[in-house]
Order: structure tokens, then C-alpha cells, then sequence
């Protein structure tokens, strides 16, 4: 079986641009709901350190995880500039926090590639593809994998709780 086939095509498309460390990495805009201002997150016991814990946003409780410490990187004092997105996965809200919100980028499909193979045992299934616009490249995630299942679980049990 062709483990390309089982990835989601990346198409040309209109994608929210935003800052992790000095990388840009882009969602697609169809999978962000909101941008707001960090705001207080009541933190949830007894889950991973980059589940931030939940936030009540106008009465509805969304699971906020910071995506620096889910991409392993560094836990940096939040700015000004850090933000939450809000996007939909799989019909449940999540709020990510991201060091700054960059643009929309219009992101047609000659300027994507795949994403590199970076061998046995390096998961990158949640990465869409590599965009190439203005002379840098744009790491374009496919926010549905960016959580496993049982992660996206988890996140449904604590906003219930």
C-alpha cells in the first residue's frame, strides 16, 4: 500500500499564517474559527504539559494546548504577540497558542511540495505539505493530525468535566 495515498492532497488554498520560535507555519483559514488575546486558562490536572488546560470563551469551555511544547520546543514567556487560535477539529473547538499571528497567504499548489521524508521513525504525517512563497518556506500543518485520536479524546473529556 502507497503510504502517500493514505495523505490528505494538499490543494492550493488560502491559509492563516503564524509564528512558532523563528519558523512560519500556516492552517487552513477554513479551520480557524477565532484569533483572541491570551486570555486566564484553569489548568486541568493530570495532563500533559503542553495541554494548557481550558478557557470560557462567551459560556462555551475550549481546551487550549500550546503548540511550542506540543512541537517540543522550548516554553517561551508569553508577548503581547501570543495568541490564541481557535480552530475546529473533527466538529470539537481547540484553542492553540502561537507566538504571533502572521497573514492570510494565498498559497497556490505549484508553491507546495510534500513534506520531506525524514526517515524511519520521524512522524511528520501531520504536516500537509511545504509552502514556498516570498523566498521562505511555510510549514503547512494539517491541524487534524496535529492531535492523535486518543489525544483529541482526552481534550473531549476534560472540557466535559
Amino acid at each position: 500500500m502507497d503510504a502517500v495515498a493514505t495523505k490528505k492532497e494538499v490543494t492550493e488554498g488560502k491559509f492563516l499564517t503564524f509564528a512558532l520560535s523563528n519558523e512560519e507555519y500556516g492552517i487552513e483559514i477554513l479551520r480557524a474559527r477565532e484569533i483572541i488575546g491570551l486570555m486566564d486558562i484553569t489548568t486541568v490536572p493530570q495532563t500533559p504539559d503542553y495541554m494548557k488546560g481550558v478557557i470560557n470563551l462567551r459560556g462555551k469551555v475550549i481546551p487550549v494546548i500550546d503548540l511550542r511544547l506540543k512541537f517540543s520546543m522550548s516554553e517561551e514567556v508569553h508577548t503581547k504577540e501570543t495568541c490564541v487560535i481557535v480552530v475546529e477539529v473533527n466538529n470539537t473547538q481547540i484553542g492553540i497558542i502561537v507566538d504571533s499571528v502572521s497573514e492570510v497567504l494565498d498559497i497556490k499548489s505549484g508553491e507546495i511540495e510534500e513534506a520531506p521524508s525524514f526517515g524511519q521513525g520521524i512522524d511528520t504525517d501531520f504536516i500537509m505539505g511545504m509552502g514556498k512563497t516570498k523566498e521562505q518556506i511555510i510549514i503547512l500543518l494539517d491541524i487534524e493530525e496535529v492531535l492523535s485520536p486518543e489525544e483529541l479524546e482526552m481534550v473531549n473529556q476534560h472540557a466535559a468535566e
